[in-house]
Order: C-alpha cells, then sequence, then structure tokens
C-alpha cells in the first residue's frame, strides 16, 4: 500500500496525504488533483477503489500495428502530444508480433475505465479479419476514431488520406515521366486502402484485362515487398506505386537485385513521407500523408465525442502532397 501511495503520488505530482485523501474519497482536494490522482492510478495498473470505478478515467488509448514503420510513431507523437493538450493522458499501445494482440489491448483499455480509443492500421482496415473486439466498443458506448480506411460497417468516425488523390499524384508524375508499364504494390487482398489505391488506378490509368499483370500484393514489409516487385520488374513494368514507404524501400532492393538502377531502369513512388525518406539511396519520391493534421483531427473528432456534443459519422478525407526526390526518373530511352 505504501508503495502504491508513493508511485501514484510521484506520478501525479502531489504529496502521498493527498493521494490518500482521494482515494478514501475525503474532501479537501480540488477537483484537477483528484482527476490527476485517478488518472496517474490508471496509468500505473492499480485498480480504483470500488466506489470510483464507476468513473472514467481522462486516459485514451492509442493503438497502433508496430513501431519500426517510421510513419507510426510519428502519428503517436501527434496524438499524444495534442491529447496532453486537451487535459488527457495517452496510453500507447502497440502489437508486436507474438505480443499482446489487438483484442488483448481493448480489454485492458476497458479494465482500466478509458474514455476513449484512437486506432491506426488495425484489423478494422482488413475485411476479413476479426472485428468482435470493435463491437463489445460500441456496446460500452465507448468513443473511437479510425485512422485510415476501415470496413464501412463498424459506424465509426475515420479521418483518412484521400487515397484516390494519392495514387493520381503519382501516376500523373511517373506518366509525365514517359513511364507507360506502371504498377503497383498494394497491400494483402482484403486490406481496405489499398483496395482503394487499386480502384482509383484503375479508374486513372483505364486498367482492364491486364490488372492482374501490373499489381502484386505483400505484407507490409520490406522483405515481402522485395517478392513482389521483383514479379513486377521481371514482366516489363518501369514505374512501381507502392502502398506504403517500407514497400517502396524493398520494391527498390528487388529492382537492385535483378541488376536495374533506380531511377535509371526503374522509377519508385512510396507513401506516408515517412521519417528518414530523404536520407535513403536514392531519396524517396513519395505521396506524403498529412499526418499532422490527421492526428489533431482524430483527436478533436474523440473529445467531441467524450465531451457528448455528437458523433460524425462521415469519414474526413485529408489531400495527399507528391514530394518528388531522386527514386524517380525519365523512362528508359526517355
Amino acid at each position: 500500500m505504501t508503495k502504491r501511495l508513493t508511485e501514484v503520488a510521484k506520478k501525479a505530482g502531489v504529496s502521498e496525504a493527498t493521494v490518500s485523501r482521494v482515494l478514501n474519497g475525503r474532501d479537501g482536494v480540488s477537483e484537477a488533483t483528484r482527476t490527476a490522482v485517478l488518472t496517474a492510478l490508471d496509468v500505473l495498473g492499480y485498480e480504483r477503489p470500488t466506489k470510483l470505478r464507476g468513473e472514467r478515467a481522462r486516459l485514451v488509448g492509442l493503438v497502433l500495428p508496430e513501431l519500426q514503420n517510421p510513419i507510426f510513431p510519428a502519428l503517436a507523437e501527434v496524438v499524444t502530444g495534442t491529447l496532453a493538450q486537451r487535459g488527457y493522458t495517452p496510453a500507447l499501445c502497440a502489437r508486436t508480433i507474438g505480443g499482446v494482440s489487438e483484442m488483448d489491448y481493448v480489454e485492458m483499455l476497458l479494465d482500466h475505465q478509458v474514455s476513449g480509443v484512437i486506432f491506426a492500421g488495425g484489423s478494422y482496415a482488413l475485411t476479413d479479419a476479426r472485428h468482435d473486439h470493435y463491437r463489445r466498443l460500441t456496446e460500452r458506448g465507448l468513443p473511437v476514431v479510425l485512422v485510415n480506411a476501415g470496413v464501412d460497417e463498424l459506424g465509426f468516425p475515420r479521418v483518412s488520406t484521400d487515397d484516390a488523390v494519392a495514387v493520381e499524384q503519382a501516376y500523373g508524375h511517373l506518366r509525365s515521366l514517359g513511364h507507360e508499364r506502371i504498377g503497383m504494390v498494394l497491400g494483402p487482398e482484403g486490406h481496405v486502402p489499398s483496395r482503394r489505391k487499386l480502384d482509383a488506378m484503375i479508374q486513372v490509368a483505364g486498367w482492364g484485362d491486364d490488372e492482374a499483370e501490373c499489381v502484386e500484393r505483400s505484407s507490409f514489409s520490406m522483405e515481402g515487398a522485395r517478392v513482389a516487385a521483383t514479379k513486377l520488374v521481371e514482366r516489363g513494368v518501369t514505374g512501381i506505386i507502392c502502398a506504403s514507404d517500407v514497400l517502396a524501400l524493398g520494391t527498390i532492393r528487388a529492382a537492385r537485385r535483378l541488376g536495374r538502377s533506380v531511377p535509371g531502369d526503374v522509377s519508385v513512388v512510396g507513401y506516408d513521407d515517412s521519417a528518414f525518406m530523404t536520407c535513403t539511396d536514392p531519396p524517396l519520391t513519395t505521396v506524403r500523408q498529412p499526418i499532422e493534421t490527421m492526428g489533431q483531427a482524430a483527436v478533436d473528432l474523440l473529445v467531441t465525442q467524450i465531451e457528448g456534443a455528437g458523433v460524425l459519422h462521415d469519414e474526413l478525407l485529408f489531400e495527399p502532397e507528391l514530394v518528388v526526390r531522386g527514386s524517380t526518373a525519365p523512362a528508359p530511352g526517355r
């Protein structure tokens, strides 16, 4: 008990006596201090006293698929900072291979009486994944916001980059360089953002029966992208649009292993503009997601729900920006 008082007091920035007063429900403590103590209790993983469990903490979960892809730490930085400015304490939950699953994180967050949850890159974006844990959140009436496209039937507010505009920008750039054989390295078949990118490509490029020859799918890893891109390059594709920067880096590796130069023989366009893409060899041409604006919008949507001001079920689409660097050049022979 003494250890708990000490840890909570240190976390909340108050005295142990103040923590004791809050936990015992005594008067003489300001609402702000009381909230700080209860939030510290939640963050440290201690159970609230029974009489205090009915109240939600000013704690918000941010559930990410990983932290190796630089785009997710970038989003986490924006979201956690914006939450802190709004008076909420972020609880970062990052999944790892063989570690805690998204479903397990949801249960943990519910146990901690969180005020809401923001998801990015979760199984909501996969049509063939299980979505039971999201429905649990709906049943509990917990505010939720999804970052980037998810399956429609979940009904949560979404903040997304406009995939159609992203593809139009990337395709237009490669065509302006004279590329005629343009392919795509996308995520898995059931990945909704990848599906949107493919639909946009079919529209803008007028693809028909030749679609299968120009598209390869991969897990979101450099190794998977290398296998997928190898097939495209061997089919004579000279321009490749990728569904993430990580896939683009794997594509560059594939071209080089086949003895092709980037961008001399093959031009590559990524998606995200995550950290260090200016430092790759060559620096990566990519479509930048407006992560800062999207992260702030996700927090605004969540806080609006928490404060009972209504729920916006529409999807907010944000326009991306093509950033031209050294991984694209005129098509061979131009």
